[in-house]
């Protein structure tokens, strides 16, 4: 079954980039004469995606204003948190808004150009609970990395510090919206540490299983001044 929906991450503050970009939500970010939010949905709609569900906070009005010129609006939807609910939080809230069995989930504020029909494949394959794009990089110092097993499961995660090469977490994810909500997590958490990232049992009906897809395709994280600068001069069209 192809996937058809998306949970876009859009309620970061930006902080580490607000004294570039002072009173503007980060994945509003002008880049190369257009918000960066615009070339993270334009390439997920050239893969398929026909309904994106915008999960805000900050400034969310000015995030809506822009969807409203974007898109139609059968092609989207708002989850507005009114208090920081963590990433966690914001896509459990997220999911009321979709009957899909497994969703896409990737950031508004990064640009990883997967393939998603090979990240479904092997979602599918392993009958898997979450999913994630992992890129491979050299010299690795903003990210932990994440180490793979031969079945393409994920074994660990490391914390971030210098790797002379690794996978990164991309950001991209296909979750199963059934396993991730039977847990019960609370209100507000973080998707990385308490759901990715948290151990599990070895045995028993609450054990979600997550897998990997390699891809080494473009990928920029505007989260720091640096690399906004850096998706200035890459992303020209």
């Amino acid at each position: 079954m192809n996937v058809k929906e998306a949970i876009v991450l859009a309620g970061g503050l930006g902080t580490r980039i607000q004294s570039v970009l002072p009173g503007i939500p980060k994945c509003l970010a002008p880049v190369a004469g257009k918000p960066f939010l615009e070339y993270v949905i334009s390439h997920f709609k050239d893969q398929g995606i026909e309904k994106f569900i915008f999960a805000t906070g900050y400034k969310s009005e000015m995030i809506e204003e822009y969807l409203q010129t974007l898109l139609s609006s059968n092609e989207y939807a708002v989850s507005k948190e009114h208090e920081p609910l963590g990433t966690g939080g914001a896509i459990k809230l997220a999911t009321t808004q979709t009957s899909a069995k497994n969703i896409l989930v990737l950031n508004g504020d990064t640009l990883f150009r997967i393939n998603i029909d090979n990240l479904n494949t092997t979602h599918l394959s392993h009958d898997s609970s979450c999913t994630l794009s992992l890129k491979p990089m050299k010299n690795i110092e903003r990210y932990g990395v994440v180490e793979v097993g031969l079945d393409q499961s994920i074994k660990c995660f490391k914390e971030k510090q210098y790797y002379k090469e690794g996978l990164i977490n991309g950001g991209v994810y296909l979750l199963n919206v059934g396993d991730f909500l039977k847990l019960n997590l609370p209100e507000k958490f973080s998707f990385e540490v308490d759901y990715l990232a948290k151990p599990r049992k070895e045995n028993g009906t609450d054990e979600n299983k997550y897998f990997a897809t390699i891809q080494d395709e473009y990928f920029i994280d505007i989260g720091i001044p640096e690399d906004y600068e850096r998706a200035q001069r890459e992303l020209i069209i």
